[in-house]
């Protein structure tokens, strides 16, 4: 089954995420900040990477941007899990490499559905 690298401050949504995902059989690497995700990529890969935006020190989009810079990383489709709905939001994360885009709150299935399509492609 495909690996994941969930990255959200927010200790209850990686809860989430994670117990979401697992259940369903993937393997999810949940970190609290961009850089401890960050850390662990330049040393792991994984199949999927979904992030929140707003995150301290560096956020969700700088982040997209530096996976983008790494070999392993170039390719890996990433979704953003986040309560941001401006268009220029999503622009910004689409333009530093981001695939997709999911708007908290969001429910299991709607999160399951989007990490299947998006493995798939």
């Amino acid at each position: 089954m495909a690996s994941i690298l969930a990255i959200d401050d927010m200790r209850s949504m990686r809860e989430l995420v994670k117990s979401v995902l697992e259940k369903r059989g993937y393997t999810v690497h949940a970190h609290d900040s961009a850089q401890s995700a960050l850390n662990f990529a330049r040393s792991h890969k994984v199949d999927l990477v979904i992030s929140d935006i707003n995150m301290p020190n560096m956020d969700g989009i700088e982040l997209v941007g530096e996976l983008r810079k790494l070999p392993n990383y170039a390719r890996t489709p990433i979704l953003m899990l986040t309560t941001e709905d401006a268009q220029q939001k999503k622009n910004d994360a689409r333009a530093a490499g981001a695939n997709g885009w999911i708007q908290k709150p969001f429910n299991p299935e709607r999160l399951l559905t989007a990490v299947t399509k998006t493995l798939s492609n």
